[in-house]
């Protein structure tokens, strides 16, 4: 192993205690977006993205407007590495020189080019059990990412997807946690004041929901909180 691939092992082991050490989702994925502008060669921003309802684009996080723009644009024209790699699931795509003819991209990349976008790539963010968007990463010069630096980011994606289904998953937990106490609660309470056994006080809390539309927890958190049913009457 050359000093270079020792450093560098390194930092992604660094990189990879600081992710697992956070707290929360948004902080894990600005994290992420943090440390691929520190390791990868050439990057100056960095976003992380997802693909909802096959088309829509969500930022999930983002150092700089001009990965909220790309973001956008990639969803307007409905193309892209980023756009690509989150909604096929494949390893890389990369621009090496957006200042190219680019057939694969034809639409995005003279519009990224007027936004002062030099290379790009984009990573998918998976596991064997998630597709979690993608990491994309961006230079306002041509030819900035090199194999080393695709090499460089392929790595870093693989730890921040690990990282990211993590937090999520944690995240989740938690919710599913607290619904369940505020569910417990208010079904405690309708059951005495109602005279009324568990599985009709359920049926009370699912009718409110389906009324109001609104979700069953968060029905079950108003009765917790204030011990009003919304929606019934008086309540």
């Amino acid at each position: 192993m050359t000093k270079a691939d020792a450093e560098l092992a390194t930092r992604l082991a660094d990189m990879a205690r600081d992710l697992l050490a956070q707290t929360s989702v948004d902080k894990t994925l600005d994290r992420i977006v943090a440390h691929a502008v520190e390791l990868v060669d050439g990057c100056q921003d960095s976003g992380v993205l997802v693909i909802e309802g096959g088309r829509r684009v969500r930022t999930l996080a983002a150092n700089s407007d001009l990965v909220h723009t790309s973001d956008a644009l990639q969803e307007e024209v409905g193309e892209g590495p980023c756009f690509d790699a989150a909604r096929y699931a494949h390893d890389v795509y990369r621009i090496e020189d957006v200042t190219r003819e680019e057939k694969r991209w034809a639409r995005y990349v003279p519009r990224a080019r007027e936004l002062g976008v030099g290379s790009i790539m984009g990573f998918c963010l998976y596991t064997e059990d998630d597709n979690l968007g993608a990491l994309n990463l961006y230079s306002p010069h041509p030819g900035a990412f090199t194999e080393r630096s695709e090499h460089i980011g392929w790595l870093l994606a693989s730890h921040a997807a690990v990282a990211f289904s993590s937090a999520r998953s944690h995240a989740q937990l938690e919710t599913a946690m607290a619904s369940r106490h505020d569910i417990g609660a208010a079904l405690g309470i309708l059951m005495e004041r109602y005279s009324i056994p568990a599985a009709q006080a359920f049926a009370v809390l699912k009718e409110s929901s389906q009324t109001q539309n609104v979700k069953l927890r968060d029905i079950a958190r108003t009765v917790a909180e204030t011990g009003e049913i919304p929606g019934a009457v008086g309540g």
